[in-house]
């Protein structure tokens, strides 16, 4: 009887706690419709439902992670879900630390703007910026995470960091080292030992990237079988850290072993494409020398090179080493599966909203129906560069079968046609401002077209250029110009008038030559008369005309127009006046730019520039004041006013000189890389020499060194430059500061 009272009394509470649901609603859903959500009960309308159930559905919502609170109310049947949900994140910023870095906050705090705020993922965010940081080799670093709710509901989130200190390697050690220098390892290794005044350029900071810690073993031996030590061993380096004072030392245990040379070079084709002699002239190794792995490497891309020309772009080099301990030789073997030959069925053009497809098409030199060539597939890569129409180029090889392919030519174009402004400020010359309206390519047709108009306190100049690089698509060119321009001197102004015209030829896809013909127009006026009066006037100050006719020649295998990072370019050219008109010279002009990516050597993306000129100049008749040669500045030495140094005579005016050399060395550094903003370095030297009135011969040495701020804004290149002078003399002219936008770096 017991029993029974007991199984009704749990059945009739079981009951009384079941509700029959009549309706099922929902508020302050926003990321949930309401039939997704219906669809995650185990229960539906009509349903008998119990405590128990509905428990189950909370917590069935809560673990979908967008709500921060849910309550539910039953009433008569009808079961009722209010939803808090969490706020969405409408901002992230940085603090402290990398503030301005987009890339960061992808591949660091992976929380995008739109997000569900989270606290468990804002933590997650914040141990990988404490990570990220301790991988550039710094300890002890906080991270706050704040919050501001705004009006419209959302939360702003700013990660506050104070970042810690940087361990700096007081003592770096190699045991075992005996055939090799330790100062060989410096310029491979990333983790190097702190130099005294290691801030200065050129010098070790010390400080340590625990992120290339492990990679610093495998380049020390790298260095090694550069120098043909093929049983090197290297351990992992052994650091103690003093936490107290932020410092380390480090010890690589070395084994070096001894010096392998070169037995033999076997090439072994799965079927003869080209004879081995032929391979052979190209590579780097040679028998009976020790043993290089970088040139072993670069060998096997020479080989692959050789063969892709032949029309086999799918040619597979194999590199392998057969050493010999006890001789301590090593046997070279490249296999080589050249495939088949390929040839190109389709060249696409893309990404060319403005430029016309033959103007691109042109500058290629593979096409439809032409065999595979890998040299021409970079050639043309870097032809599309050196227009400077383009912010990138890629060509994307798609093969088609084993025996054709398409090429995808996939350009970006950059901004041609923009006003260019440009200026400086010296104590000579005051305020200088030049405008022009340029066009490289206008109309998307490859001509170019410009108005410049220049203006100082000191100088004007007026210009009217056209040009066409590629006249009918050929490998002629042409370009006329109109020009008038004044120059006022301390104590003198030369205004000039004159109209050039000329054409050029490319001969090979590097080397091109240009004839061109150049008359005008040059008188002198305001001629202070007072400080010369025991001066030949007609000497320096005779009204001329000049006609002169203009060969020059250059080569150019750069890889871009306004930022290149590989090749040279080279020009030399002639001028001889005299053609029926008064001035009589002869004048040569040389110019050498050289450019050098170093990414490849030390993994930053850091560009080495060469810039030298030699200009000069002879009287075969009668060389003008104004046809002389003037340095300082822009394309000189940078620190002096533009043109500003030159011979003087027994006045102070400046004559001119008849020979003149300046050179440049400058290093490029990525400043913010997703702006397009870079700085460099630079050094700058220069001398020119002459004779006087006086027959006097005088010598000008002159240096200058500062940096320069390049921007590719979206108006074109800007460039700020920030110099100051070296082996400066009483009377110099100077000038700390210019600025150019639209001209080439």
């Amino acid at each position: 009887m017991r029993l029974f009272f007991l199984l009704l009394f749990l059945l009739t509470t079981l009951t009384l706690s079941a509700q029959t649901i009549k309706a099922i609603k929902y508020e302050g859903l926003v990321h949930i419709s309401e039939s997704v959500a219906l669809r995650m009960l185990d229960f539906d309308i009509g349903d008998d439902v119990n405590d128990e159930q509905i428990n189950e559905a909370l917590h069935t919502y809560f673990k979908q992670g967008y709500f921060t609170d849910i309550t539910i109310d039953e009433d008569q049947g009808v079961l009722t879900f209010r939803f808090i949900e969490k706020p969405i994140i409408s901002k992230i910023e940085l603090e402290g630390w990398k503030e301005n870095d987009d890339e960061v906050k992808d591949s660091v705090i992976q929380i995008k703007k739109g997000s569900l705020f989270d606290m468990k993922r804002l933590e997650s965010a914040k141990k990988r910026i404490i990570e990220a940081i301790s991988q550039e080799g710094k300890i002890d670093t906080v991270v706050e995470i704040k919050t501001e709710h705004l009006e419209n509901g959302s939360v702003k989130v700013t990660f506050s960091v104070n970042e810690g200190e940087n361990i700096i390697i007081e003592k770096l050690q190699y045991q075992g080292v005996e055939g090799l220098s330790p100062s060989d390892f410096n310029s491979a290794i990333a983790n190097k030992e702190h130099q005294w005044a290691g801030w200065f350029w050129g010098r070790n900071d010390g400080k340590m990237k625990i992120n290339e810690m492990g990679y610093d073993p495998l380049r020390i031996k790298d260095v090694y079988m550069q120098n043909g030590y093929l049983d090197a061993a290297v351990d992992e380096p052994f650091v103690r850290v003093d936490f107290g004072h932020y410092t380390a030392e480090m010890s690589y245990q070395i084994v070096e072993g001894e010096v392998y040379r070169v037995r033999d070079i076997v090439l072994q084709q799965e079927h003869e494409v080209i004879r081995d002699e032929v391979i052979e002239d190209v590579l780097g190794l040679e028998r009976n020398q020790p043993f290089n792995i970088k040139t072993f490497r670069d060998d096997a891309e020479r080989i692959k090179t050789k063969i892709a020309d032949l029309g086999y772009a799918f040619v597979q080099v194999t590199p392998d080493l057969r050493k010999d301990r006890e001789s301590k030789t090593v046997e070279v073997v490249y296999r080589i599966k050249p495939g088949t030959k390929v040839r190109i069925r389709n060249v696409i053009v893309s990404g060319n909203s403005r430029t016309l497809d033959r103007i691109i098409r042109r500058e290629l030199f593979l096409a439809p129906g032409d065999m595979y060539s890998l040299t021409d597939l970079k050639d043309s890569k870097n032809s599309l560069g050196r227009t400077g129409y383009f912010e990138s180029t890629t060509i994307e090889e798609r093969r088609v079968d084993d025996h054709t392919m398409d090429l995808v030519v996939k350009v970006k174009e950059a901004p041609t046609g923009n006003i260019q402004l440009g200026g400086g400020y010296g104590s000579f010359g005051g305020l200088l401002l030049s405008v022009a309206v340029n066009d490289r390519n206008v109309w998307g047709s490859g001509i170019d077209v410009g108005v410049r108009l220049e203006k100082s306190e000191r100088t004007q100049n007026y210009s009217f250029n056209i040009s066409n690089p590629r006249l009918n698509d050929s490998d002629f060119s042409g370009n006329f110009s109109i020009f008038k321009s004044s120059y006022q001197y301390n104590d003198y102004t030369v205004n000039t008038e004159g109209v050039s015209v000329g054409t050029g030829h490319r001969f090979t896809r590097h080397v091109s030559g240009y004839l061109g013909y150049t008359y005008s127009d040059n008188a002198y006026e305001d001629i202070n008369t007072t400080a010369i009066a025991n001066n030949n006037l007609s000497l320096f100050f005779e009204d001329y005309s000049k006609s002169s006719v203009t060969m020059s020649i250059s080569y150019d295998d750069t890889d871009d127009y306004y930022l290149p990072r590989e090749g040279f370019a080279i020009g030399q050219s002639f001028e001889k006046s005299g053609l029926g008109a008064d001035a009589d010279f002869f004048k040569s002009r040389s110019t050498f730019n050289a450019y050098q990516g170093l990414e490849e050597y030390i993994g930053v993306d850091i560009i080495a520039r060469y810039k030298a000129k030699y200009n000069y100049a002879l009287d075969t008749g009668f060389l003008p004041l104004a046809e002389r040669f003037y340095m300082g500045g822009l394309g000189s030495v940078r620190g002096y006013e533009s043109y500003s140094l030159a011979p003087v005579d027994s006045d102070g005016r400046r004559v001119g000189g008849d020979q003149t050399f300046s050179n440049s060395v400058e290093l490029n550094f990525p400043l913010v890389p997703s702006a397009k903003m870079r700085l460099t370095g630079f050094l700058d030297w220069g001398i020119i020499s002459g004779q006087n009135s006086q027959g006097q011969f005088q010598e000008i040495s002159r240096a200058g060194y500062g940096v320069a701020l390049e921007w590719f804004s979206p108006v074109g290149p800007i460039q700020l430059i920030f110099a100051n002078p070296l082996l400066e003399e009483e009377g110099d002219r100077i000038t700390h500061f210019e600025f150019t936008i639209g001209q080439r770096f």
